[in-house]
């Protein structure tokens, strides 16, 4: 069976989703299906990650991630509030467990100042008495920082697009993509889609989905694996609220961290290390076609000459229990090994350049008949429904409805 639609989005995380509510608030009457390779919602990225909906700390100034950062992250939790997802706003510290990281910590107070972001340097004396089990010579407080479940965030996303009229499919992949009559053709399990225009939001498959459509993306998505532990039952009183170290600035990662959620459980992490497949969730997940490109492709080797020495710690501490528990005692010193637990990980999308530079910005590219987003780094979760919107805003260029568009830049702007 064949069926003519305006917009296929591929990937039902957060972005996928997002966007195809925005084209829906935007133009009601719109045909939009949601196609999910997966039984659910949010099933990768979106469903693994810290939960943490951040403040715009860490972007330079007057960015685009910064902005979307600030805005998105309050309008994240207004979403929640009204959906009934669970959200609080818990705040967290930024620390620097010696003299040398101070100036990276007043880095970051001036970053997150510029930004709008309401932050306080806090003495060793001041952040002891919120978080007396935490070392440190001195903290920022960071107030505009939340912790939601975005899993449950995606499956409220879902309820609300079948309130809008869209078709949602899971378990539904894309198995191939053609051309005809203007259409961009794609062949799913179950039936064939012809439509107006395609919207990649396949994450860790991105980059595949676009050069199966014909596109020839700039970037290449590399998995990266990031491990969490929990604190068990017993020791959750160590820590109140979220603890971060100050982070290393050549990297597009911000460190071992300390996590309280809102289910009670404490997490701890994530660590970096390279993923041996695009859902590589174990060390024992090993696509072989895929090691067999990595190790073929000039940007894995350009990564490596740079990041070799940070990537030999990454997976010392992934394979070495020990080491993990070193660096989780730089924060908290009382911890022991027998204190935590490994517990799950998540797989994150980095986009890598031909000579080997980590992405750090959003790539979002444009065909004639499709929009591949090819990167998108944290804030990406936080900021997700003004994203959707910009996406969205692309979307109605490409089908001529240019009221529509600039109502979804609108929205973006003022999230």
């Amino acid at each position: 069976m064949s069926r003519a639609i305006d917009v296929a989005v591929i990937g039902g995380g957060l972005l996928g989703l997002a966007t195809a509510r925005a084209l829906l608030r935007a133009r009601p009457g719109l045909s939009v299906t949601v196609l999910e390779k997966e039984d659910r919602w949010g099933a990768h990225q979106s469903g693994h990650n810290s939960n943490v909906i951040h403040s715009g700390l860490y972007y330079a100034p007057g960015s685009l991630k910064a902005r979307l950062a600030r805005a998105g992250g309050e309008e994240m939790i207004r979403y929640c509030e009204q959906r009934g997802v669970p959200v609080k706003r818990t705040g967290k510290l930024v620390v620097a467990t010696s003299t040398a990281q101070l100036p990276g910590l007043e880095a970051l107070a001036e970053r997150g100042r510029a930004n709008g972001v309401t932050v306080q340097r806090l003495s060793r004396a001041e952040f002891a008495e919120r978080e007396p089990h935490v070392a440190g010579v001195a903290a920022l407080s960071v107030a505009d920082t939340a912790m939601t479940d975005f899993g449950h965030v995606c499956r409220a996303l879902a309820a609300e697009l079948t309130e809008l009229g869209a078709d949602l499919r899971t378990r539904s992949p894309a198995l191939s993509f053609a051309e005809a009559e203007g259409r961009t053709v794609i062949r799913t399990p179950g039936e064939e889609l012809r439509a107006r225009v395609l919207v990649n939001c396949a994450g860790l498959h991105s980059d595949k989905v676009a050069a199966a459509v014909g596109d020839r993306p700039t970037v290449r998505i590399m998995p990266f694996r990031g491990e969490y532990a929990e604190i068990r039952p017993g020791r959750r009183s160590l820590v109140n609220n979220p603890v971060y170290p100050v982070p290393d600035p050549e990297l597009p990662f911000l460190g071992v961290h300390i996590t309280p959620m809102l289910d009670g459980t404490v997490h701890v992490g994530p660590n970096a290390v390279p993923a041996l497949s695009r859902q590589g969730y174990r060390w024992r997940d090993v696509d072989p076609r895929m090691v067999g490109e990595l190790l073929r492709d000039p940007a894995l080797r350009g990564l490596a000459r740079r990041f070799w020495r940070h990537g030999a710690t990454e997976i010392s501490r992934s394979l070495i229990w020990p080491l993990f528990v070193r660096d989780v005692r730089r924060l908290i010193p009382e911890i022991e090994s027998k204190d935590m637990r490994r517990h799950g990980s998540g797989v994150r999308a980095q986009a890598v350049t031909a000579d080997g530079q980590l992405v750090d910005d959003f790539v979002i590219n444009r065909t004639p008949r499709a929009v591949h987003v090819l990167n998108a780094p944290s804030p990406a979760a936080t900021s997700s429904l003004p994203i959707g919107s910009r996406i969205a805003a692309d979307v109605f260029e490409q089908l001529g409805h240019e009221e529509s568009a600039r109502a979804a830049r609108e929205e973006s702007a003022a999230a």
